[in-house]
């Protein structure tokens, strides 16, 4: 049963992945907090929805609603990430607080090549063969119970291109602006890339910080499941009562 005053949690998953890679967090979280995870469109049950990011901000607004709690605390992982940032921009009285997980990179300038070059190298591969190495991949270096949520709603490598193709150009530091509450960005240690502007990124916004979880990379929230946890819910607790 959620605390009294305490906000509710509305998790975003990366490209590729679904509501499911955060059955762990949702597990823990449920106790303190009122939460929902969201696949977005081209993901998990959405497979069949076309990718817009537009679409997505709409997702995590219904989300928000179907709480019916208040605004709430968005964390948002990889490209959920910044789906979140557009989120914050686009509907800022719905968000009480935000957390960036590996997405504190820019995607503007050089630093949008990678996403091009990923939204170009997709449709090149059968998407049915990445979903088979990505689920072999997640078996080998994570626990059944961490990743086996995500595996069973399936990967959806058909709309990365669509996705990564609307990323470049889009996203930096001064996103930041557009946040009205609070924001933790989460890294994992080693994910070097997709932390690479957090400090231009916390830098950016009066009321952020920057927390990174030891030994962990691109995807903390199934190599420490628990710290990354323990993350959000220290974050959720601190954050500034409504009103």
């Amino acid at each position: 049963m959620a605390a009294a005053g305490a906000p509710p949690v509305i998790s975003v998953h990366g490209t590729r992945f679904n509501a499911g890679q955060w059955s762990p967090q949702l597990a823990a979280l449920q106790e303190d907090f009122r939460v929902a995870a969201v696949d977005l469109p081209g993901h998990g049950a959405r497979s069949a929805q076309p990718w817009s990011l537009n679409a997505a901000t709409e997702i995590i607004a219904s989300a928000v609603d179907s709480l019916d709690c208040g605004p709430a605390l968005v964390v948002g992982h990889s490209f959920g990430g910044y789906a979140s940032l557009e989120f914050a921009r686009c509907c800022p009285e719905q968000l009480r607080g935000l957390v960036l997980a590996a997405a504190s990179a820019s995607t503007r300038g050089p630093w949008a090549t990678p996403y091009r070059w990923v939204a170009g190298l997709a449709p090149r591969i059968p998407a049915g063969r990445l979903a088979r190495w990505n689920d072999r991949l997640l078996r080998r270096l994570h626990p059944p119970e961490v990743v086996e949520a995500t595996v069973l709603s399936g990967c959806a490598f058909h709309t990365l291109p669509a996705a990564w193709g609307e990323a470049p150009g889009r996203f930096d530091a001064g996103a930041m602006r557009h946040v009205a509450a609070p924001v933790l960005i989460l890294n994992g240690e080693k994910d070097t890339v997709f932390r690479s502007g957090e400090l231009d990124f916390a830098r950016a916004h009066p009321h952020a910080r920057v927390e990174l979880i030891p030994r962990a990379g691109h995807l903390a929230h199934f190599d420490d499941p628990d710290s990354f946890t323990d993350a959000v819910r220290r974050f959720a607790l601190q954050l500034p009562a409504r009103g």
